[in-house]
């Protein structure tokens, strides 16, 4: 099946993890969904933890949600400072609201519970963050990969393939 009519949202920077990040940009494109990489600063370069470049196609401040069928956040640092942002909160819940992908994997969890949108989710993330998970109202599980309703987690490195996986089957069904 070909994804082209998918047009995907991927939030950067700085000290992102890479591969969170680089894998599913390139396995989304591989698989001809449409992907936008939006940080706080269009055309910015912004590094990750192990020093890889990532450019940000747009600045945080021009996304514009109608225009996504999802949102992938990648973990590392960045979530941190990302979800510091009001604009990428007030993102994150149009995502949400409009019941359109909302995916994260390890540290990335903290951008949904700073958006207030987990309560009763099932979910998962790096057990570094559980508590937090927990406390905003998600019902977390230690697996892979946990798909609810619009919401795909993953928790670390070595679960992208899973993460993958799940967020493409998410969007196999997506109604556009």
């Amino acid at each position: 099946m070909s994804f082209d009519r998918h047009h995907l949202l991927i939030y950067v920077d700085e000290l992102y993890e890479d591969l969170e990040l680089w894998y599913p940009k390139l396995r989304l494109m591989e698989a001809g969904a449409s992907v936008t990489v939006a940080g706080p600063q269009g055309g910015a370069i912004y590094r990750g933890k192990n020093g890889y470049p990532c450019p940000a196609d747009l600045a945080i401040a021009e996304v514009d949600v109608s225009r996504f069928t999802g949102l992938v956040i990648p973990g590392g640092f960045a979530p941190d400072k990302l979800r510091r942002d009001p604009r990428v909160l007030d993102q994150t819940r149009g995502f949400h609201e409009g019941g359109k992908l909302v995916a994260f994997i390890c540290h990335a969890g903290w951008v949904p519970i700073s958006a207030r949108i987990l309560k009763g989710v099932r979910a998962t993330s790096v057990n570094a963050i559980r508590d937090d998970m927990e406390n905003a109202g998600a019902i977390w599980v230690d697996e892979p990969c946990v798909v609810d309703r619009h919401f795909v987690s993953a928790r670390r490195p070595p679960d992208l393939p899973a993460f993958l996986r799940g967020i493409l089957s998410f969007l196999e069904k997506a109604p556009l």
